[in-house]
């Protein structure tokens, strides 16, 4: 026990049990408010000293209680999150684009997403996951064009996903030099929006199929959404919303015909927001804005959370001060959850383009890097191991800085069996699970609190203890790092507590445990 000069505060251990407040002390009469203050809470200290032992055995038999009694409601029971309002939770994230491949570049998005839905489920709230596909716009018009220029039904049924990229990127490449391709995708676009039978007909063909081979990625990631929703669904509320904004006299007319909103604090125009095109076609934060009206009306959420790349944090802006401005306050409650950019992620064949590219590449290195090593144990299913394994190292690597920074992506410090990476995580609690197996996790019998009285027991009991400050911390600012850097400091001890609190966390990060390595 020590007196740390540097504060008011009398510390048990370094890393202490309890801390006792002087000024606390000294207002309640414990301490005299005259004489020496150093010499009085040294003398406190020797006499607090006796009960050190008494009280680390407390907290022993405390937390083993709470890990035997609460089991995956660790920590999340703590009085910390009794100030946390609960509530409903719209968490959007993913988004792809349909009639494409899904992009490596959505991996963030839905791992973070992802992480944040599981975080605020693990502490009550009722939450609602909404893939919010990107499958309306002047895009589609491109491609429907495209395809009836370049399209083929048997190479679409054959692989659907390769197919339209493949005409998508031909019929952009010749739009640059034709006008005539142009104005078709315009003429395509516009069909739509008027519910034009065949257009529409071919744009739901799109979505179909590419929702479908979306499914099978999502599994993989072990990622799964209540609802898939899209700007299509709101492209007809899109209008209403123009008209509200003109009752309001919010919608004001550019010369070129263009309708906008004004957002400058001076009302001079010097910023605003496009709602809609000179043709009357709906823009993206047209359809934005009817989705969030839509979802409050339909969900009546408490507050909503969009995961995006930072790139987006304009539109973001925008649209929540538009809902202000329409007079609807809980856009108040409504948050952008920025994340940076991966940069130089490759594979063997070259850039990666594609998230399955990616998925298979952590996959057969994960895979080969198991079969060299020879701690490895002889597994049932070693790709299903190496899959779970490859993807955690993913997560993990994505998740140890601040999600608004950049990070340089790199195969070999990712897949490491030692130090700070989803491996390590994963071979640390297959381990536990492993001696668990062996010997029993104690759960039946009597445990004896006074046997965990060496320095490295109560460091442990005291990092358990922790697992609450982390997750508060964690919901504050929405950020996975000190999640995972909550992970990588448990060791392998105190085996059923730890693992449990491990498993815990892994998942509330979206990374599903594996048992054997």
């Amino acid at each position: 026990m020590f007196l740390n000069g540097s504060s008011d505060i009398v510390h048990l251990r370094q890393s202490p049990d309890f801390r006792l407040s002087v000024n606390t002390l000294l207002r309640n009469g414990i301490l005299p408010t005259n004489g020496d203050l150093q010499a009085q809470t040294e003398a406190l200290a020797s006499q607090v000293g006796p009960i050190a032992l008494t009280f680390s055995t407390l907290i022993g038999k405390k937390v083993l209680e709470q890990l035997c009694q609460e089991r995956h409601k660790f920590g999340v029971k703590s009085e910390l999150f009794d100030g946390l309002k609960k509530g409903t939770t719209v968490v959007e994230f993913s988004s792809p684009n349909i009639a494409k491949k899904f992009h490596a570049g959505h991996l963030r998005s839905t791992i973070i997403g992802n992480f944040i839905a599981n975080l605020k489920e693990s502490l009550g709230n009722n939450v609602i996951r909404v893939n919010y596909l990107g499958d309306w716009g002047m895009q589609f018009g491109l491609l429907g064009a495209g395809f009836q220029l370049f399209g083929c039904q048997e190479k679409l049924k054959k692989n659907p996903l390769q197919h339209l990229f493949d005409v998508y990127v031909q019929v952009n490449k010749e739009a640059e030099n034709n006008e005539v391709i142009g104005q078709a995708a315009r003429e395509f676009f516009r069909r739509l929006e008027q519910q034009e039978h065949q257009a529409l007909l071919l744009w739901k063909q799109f979505r179909e199929i590419t929702v479908e081979e979306y499914q099978q990625v999502y599994k993989r990631l072990g990622v799964h959404f209540d609802i898939y929703s899209g700007e299509s669904f709101h492209q007809q509320q899109a209008q209403e919303v123009v008209q509200q904004l003109q009752r309001r006299g919010l919608l004001k007319t550019t010369e070129k015909g263009t309708g906008v909103v004004d957002l400058s604090s001076a009302g001079d125009m010097s910023s605003y927001s496009t709602v809609l095109r000179s043709d009357g076609t709906s823009l993206y934060i047209t359809r934005d804005l009817a989705a969030a009206l839509d979802r409050k009306e339909r969900y009546n959420f408490d507050e909503m959370i969009y995961v995006t790349d930072k790139s987006q944090g304009i539109h973001f802006q925008q649209l929540f001060q538009i809902l202000l401005a329409m007079g609807h306050s809980w856009a108040e409650r409504c948050q952008h959850v920025p994340f940076g950019l991966v940069q130089g992620m490759k594979t063997r064949l070259g850039e990666v383009v594609f998230l399955e590219d990616v998925l298979d590449e952590a996959r057969a290195r994960m895979l080969r890097n198991m079969s060299q090593s020879k701690t490895t144990k002889e597994m049932v299913y070693p790709e299903d191991t190496a899959e779970k394994v490859g993807i955690s190292a993913l997560i993990v690597q994505d998740f140890k800085g601040p999600l608004g920074s950049d990070y340089k992506f790199d195969w070999d410090r990712i897949l490491q069996a030692q130090g700070d990476t989803g491996v390590f995580l994963q071979y640390t609690h297959a381990r536990l699970c492993s001696l668990i197996h062996r010997y029993g996790d104690g759960e039946e019998g009597a445990f004896d609190p006074s046997l965990l009285l060496d320095q490295r027991s109560i460091s442990i009991l005291q990092h358990l203890l922790r697992y609450d400050e982390v997750l508060y911390q964690s919901v504050q600012d929405l950020q996975p790092k000190h999640l995972v850097n909550f992970l990588m400091t448990l060791r392998l001890r105190l085996f059923s507590g730890v693992c449990t609190v491990l498993a815990n966390g892994m998942k509330i990060l979206g990374i599903t445990p594996v048992e054997k390595m």
